[in-house]
């Protein structure tokens, strides 16, 4: 199995040990792992704080972060990876870095510039459904804008898991889930 780079982004909740814990996985694949940290320390015990915490931020301010800690490693060629919040960010990067090697989504989407192009990047979404962030009509446009872009995009779906279901701190954790989800994103992450 190929060693991946990999620029892992966490959730609005903040880095959680559930980030860290997600890293030591991928790490214990045998990749490279980066977790930076968006919200300078600070973690939230309820989605709601998080998105406030986010709003202050702006997502601007969070993308030049993004970008401030993924640029030293991006010659690399980089797998852009993230939980919800994070997949977002993560999305974001992919999309404008001509040497990226992959895109994990896990719990997340992101809008989609008219004129992004990925020809060919792999791409991987891991999200419950239903979900009430990634409802079916936006992940059905969504998945269309992907494929316009040129990025070969593989949707996995978890039926009654809650929205950030791989976190076992969180309400939302669904543990058969998480390690259906960890099995396929190993594999994906094998095949790049």
């Amino acid at each position: 199995m190929a060693l991946m780079n990999i620029m892992l982004f966490h959730s609005t909740y903040g880095p959680r040990p559930a980030v860290r814990e997600a890293a030591d996985r991928l790490r214990e694949a045998g990749h490279e792992v980066w977790t930076p940290d968006l919200f300078e320390g600070h973690t939230f015990e309820t989605v709601e704080e998080g998105m406030a915490f986010n709003e202050s931020v702006g997502k601007d301010e969070l993308l030049k972060r993004a970008v401030l800690a993924a640029a030293p490693y991006s010659e690399r060629g980089l797998v852009y990876a993230g939980l919800s919040l994070g997949a977002s960010v993560a999305q974001t990067l992919a999309l404008g870095d001509e040497k990226a090697r992959g895109l994990l989504l896990l719990h997340g989407t992101s809008d989609i510039a008219p004129n992004a192009t990925a020809d060919g990047l792999p791409v991987q979404l891991h999200v419950a459904e239903p979900d009430p962030f990634e409802t079916d009509d936006w992940l059905s446009a969504w998945y269309l804008q992907m494929g316009r872009t040129g990025a070969d995009v593989e949707v996995y779906r978890y039926a009654g898991a809650g929205h950030l279901y791989t976190d076992p701190g969180l309400p939302d954790y669904d543990e058969e889930a998480a390690e259906a989800t960890w099995r396929v994103a190993l594999g994906f992450l094998g095949t790049l």
